[in-house]
């Protein structure tokens, strides 16, 4: 039985190696690995805590001393870190057991990167060799099972603990493997949450908050890492529990804070090339099961249209996200990607479809230095002419502090014309917050 969850206590120190210190002790560890597999009689992690096999596993460690010549340290590092290579994910344990860290990038078995709150830097964390990475790498993709080998190099799957992670190894890889995962905290987020992380104001929380009780289809766009599935997870706790809510994945990743969600999760075809079932044919299926409100994680191709068409047939108040550089860049994106369908739709059909199913567009940024802010909410409305955006908040900055990081305030601007329908759903909001004197001069 193979680990799922990292074998290290959480907040276990990585500490600060030299690098060619480091790679000597993982080839010291490879080389104790490969003696001793299969010869230690243990079936389960548990077992892994005993006495016993602590005692069995020392020994082994002790027989081979003399070859590998150990240090003191170094032993107890083999008998803390040989469990790992045997059940766990190797040198990454440490990486996965820290809560502070979002994403992990190995690009070669000596040079691995990990995002910790908001901050890429290197980690001191390497592989033995590529052959080392590559059992890691497999390990992974088997117990989810996939496989990834020269016939079949590349692989995009989720963990059992909702970690998503990407290898691509070669003829496609470039000097060595390469193991992207992107972690996700198991904490429930809320705008409060938000708010107190300064990733959005109080005033826009509670419009935001009123327009998810009263069935705004909204889109939340932004670039990687800017914190779009976050701000999707804390508009869910806003829907009214009484209604059933259908969530449809590439990679689970969400975690609604709902009492009545059914999650839907694509596969990808095998290796005949059938059994595929994409986000279209999960969403027209959706439609079948009742669903209140429809969540697509991310739209990225034809299935925007079956999406636009549920908004607009009984399934107001629906989420998704989109990769955009901007809310402008949101709606053109989504433009082409239902012109993906093959329909020769007219544009102006097209842009009236997106504008009668998606009432706001909420677009966020990753600052420099990591923070994550709610760039605009903008109402979507339809013009002679095409569309036209109410930005109701946006982000202004001030400047910059002695750390670099930038300096904001969040600017309430146009009243949306939706806050008239919040009383037919039963929403109480006080829209005093739009009035003129709440405007900057810039707004008025």
């Amino acid at each position: 039985m193979m680990a799922t969850e990292p074998l290290l206590e959480k907040n276990s120190p990585i500490g600060n190696r030299d690098r060619e210190s480091e790679i000597d002790f993982q080839r010291k560890k490879q080389t104790i690995h490969q003696r001793i597999v299969g010869s230690l009689d243990i079936t389960s992690t548990d077992e892994m805590q005993t006495p016993e096999f602590q005692q069995e596993l020392r020994g082994f460690v002790e027989l081979f001393d003399d070859e590998v010549e150990l240090t003191a340290d170094e032993i107890d590092r083999m008998l803390t870190e040989l469990p790992w290579e045997m059940f766990g994910n190797g040198p990454l344990e440490p990486l996965l057991a820290d809560p502070e860290v979002s994403d992990i990038l190995v690009n070669r078995a000596h040079e691995v990167f990990v995002e910790r709150n908001g901050v890429m830097e290197p980690s001191d964390v390497v592989f033995a060799d590529d052959a080392h990475l590559m059992r890691v790498i497999q390990r992974m993709a088997t117990r989810v099972g996939r496989r990834i080998d020269e016939s079949c190099p590349l692989v995009d799957a989720r963990l059992e603990d909702g970690s998503r992670i990407n290898a691509i190894i070669a003829p496609l890889a470039l000097d060595g493997s390469k193991l992207s995962i992107r972690r996700f905290g198991k904490r429930h987020t809320s705008l409060e949450h938000l708010v107190a992380n300064e990733t959005l104001s109080q005033p826009m929380a509670d419009f935001l908050r009123a327009a998810v009780a009263a069935r705004q289809s909204i889109l939340i766009s932004g670039g990687t890492g800017s914190g779009k599935t976050t701000m999707l997870n804390a508009l869910s706790s806003c829907i009214p529990h009484n209604q059933r809510i259908i969530t449809i994945e590439d990679s689970a990743e969400l975690i609604l804070q709902h009492p009545h969600v059914a999650r839907l999760e694509t596969r990808p075809s095998n290796s005949e090339g059938l059994g595929e079932y994409s986000q279209r044919d999960l969403v027209k299926n959706s439609l079948r099961m009742r669903p209140d409100r429809i969540i697509v994680g991310e739209v990225r191709g034809a299935e925007a249209l079956d999406m636009l068409q549920a908004m607009n047939t009984g399934h107001e108040g629906s989420l998704t996200t989109i990769h955009a550089n901007d809310t402008v860049d949101a709606i053109s994106r989504l433009e082409l990607m239902v012109a993906m369908t093959g329909l020769e739709l007219p544009l102006s059909v097209v842009r009236s479809y997106i504008c009668s199913g998606i009432s706001l567009v909420v677009h966020l940024v990753r600052e420099q230095g990591g923070a994550r802010r709610v760039k605009r909410i903008s109402e979507l409305n339809r013009t002679p002419d095409g569309l036209e955006f109410r930005h109701a908040f946006s982000l202004k900055r001030t400047g910059v502090d002695s750390a670099g990081r930038s300096q904001v305030e969040f600017v309430i601007g146009q009243r949306p014309c939706c806050i008239d329908s919040f009383s037919e759903f039963g929403v109480d909001y006080d829209p005093s917050v739009f009035e003129p004197a709440s405007l900057s001069e810039d707004d008025q």
